[in-house]
């Protein structure tokens, strides 16, 4: 009995450019979560400062959030016309020079350069979650999931240290004769810079590009519907017509429900992650204590990811997304119940609410790589996150219609009913 060299010798180069690919995304995650989370922490001071009015601070979150949205687009075309490299590192050096321009806009005191800026700043935000899908590119099958939460987790490291960076980039703004809140920035544009200077160079080889080579791209089988078996890829049986195949109707629907878990969770998340603050706010409770809140919800979106990544690989995608609409409806209920003079249950909410978020971004990241070939993933996957930027700019504006007519516990416990619309269509997806 011969040993299959030939696919030893396939898989050897696969094992090793997916471990040296791993290390070189977590360190640009690392570097672009301090500027992502440097930027958003002043971004809103900084615009109701230059703008006298707290008016007009949403609309600069909307437009990073529209930004974000476009990069998305382009970073997803980009990565499938010349590969993750070149699609990735683009989209880091366009958040860094909208840093560089909201400096400038500062300086200047220019409101219009600061809404344009602030649209270029979006690329970042798109570019460092559009990282986990090259995390996936090369990972086998049965360890997609515990990769993505790689990518993912890596981003906390930085998101912790970019809000203590804040008082140190500011004073440093203030020597250089910058507005002290647009010090943080001078970091985010830094960080990002780098990001893109390190993928540019040790991203190699590319993830994307040498998976095409070493795969033949044959239909994934994971959402064939039951009882139904994939064709060859060059048969179609007589009486089907113009009918999809089974292969293709069960990617169409992986798509669609790693979209649909994605862009729900999303929605709900930034929906009362939005309002509890304000709502902290009215009951009295200072800024530390909403500071404490979100970052106990921060850490709960990202820490549990290679928990999360391990689940998802050793049961079923689908069931760890049952699981995620289940957190988020514990949240709102938590969140609904919890007193206004109280800050533990409010935080054991926005804990719920990070792992909800975290369990559907994680399968439903893997849901979209399973079900996609590789000649069309990397476009898909950016359409599916402008799909989840537009659900997070919507949940964002209207988290406060709901609050001003109906308060607070209304939109925690409406949000966790419409978590449970991921139940029916996972139920129904063929597996």
């Amino acid at each position: 009995m011969t040993t299959p060299v030939p696919a030893l010798i396939k898989d050897l180069p696969r094992a090793q450019a997916q471990r040296r690919i791993l290390i070189v995304l977590i360190v640009a995650q690392v570097l672009s979560g301090a500027g992502l989370a440097a930027g958003v922490t002043v971004g809103a001071l900084l615009a109701q400062d230059m703008l006298g009015t707290t008016s007009l601070a949403g609309v600069l979150a909307a437009l990073g959030t529209a930004g974000s949205a476009l990069a998305a687009v382009a970073v997803g075309r980009i990565s499938q016309a010349r590969g993750r490299r070149p699609g990735l590192a683009a989209g880091y050096l366009a958040g860094a020079v909208g840093s560089a321009g909201i400096i400038a806009a500062a300086l200047v005191g220019d409101a219009v350069l600061l809404f344009a800026a602030m649209f270029l700043y979006g690329a970042g935000t798109a570019t460092n979650l559009q990282a986990r899908y090259a995390g996936a590119d090369l990972a086998a099958p049965a360890h997609r999931a515990r990769a993505v939460s790689t990518v993912l987790v890596a981003t906390t490291l930085g998101g912790v240290a970019g809000p203590t960076l804040v008082s140190p980039t500011s004073d440093l703004a203030h020597l250089l004769g910058i507005p002290d809140l647009a010090g943080p920035f001078l970091l985010a544009g830094a960080a990002y810079a780098t990001a893109a200077l390190v993928l540019g160079i040790w991203l190699r080889p590319d993830p994307l590009l040498l998976a095409r080579a070493l795969d033949d791209d044959t239909p994934p089988p994971a959402f064939v519907p039951q009882g139904e078996r994939a064709t060859p890829a060059n048969t179609r049986p007589a009486d089907t017509g113009d009918r999809p195949r089974p292969a293709e109707r069960g990617r169409r629907s992986g798509v669609l429900i790693g979209t649909l878990v994605m862009v729900v969770t999303q929605l709900v998340m930034v929906a009362i992650m939005t309002m509890t603050p304000v709502h902290m706010h009215d009951h009295g409770h200072g800024a530390a204590a909403s500071g404490l809140v979100i970052a106990v919800h921060i850490g709960a979106m990202y820490l549990p990811s290679p928990l999360t990544g391990w689940l998802v690989d050793r049961y079923d995608r689908l069931t760890i997304a049952t699981a995620s609409a289940l957190s988020l409806l514990a949240a709102g209920i938590v969140a609904a119940g919890a007193p206004g003079d109280s800050v533990a249950p409010l935080a054991v909410a926005l804990a719920l609410l990070g792992l909800g978020w975290n369990l559907g971004l994680v399968a439903g990241t893997a849901i979209i790589t399973d079900a996609v070939p590789l000649a069309t993933r990397a476009r898909t996957q950016g359409l599916v996150d402008v799909c989840i930027a537009i659900a997070g700019a919507a949940g964002g504006m209207a988290s406060g219609l709901v609050v001003a007519g109906a308060g607070y516990p209304l939109l925690a416990i409406g949000g966790g009913i419409l978590a449970l619309v991921i139940v029916p269509a996972v139920a129904a997806a063929p597996r």
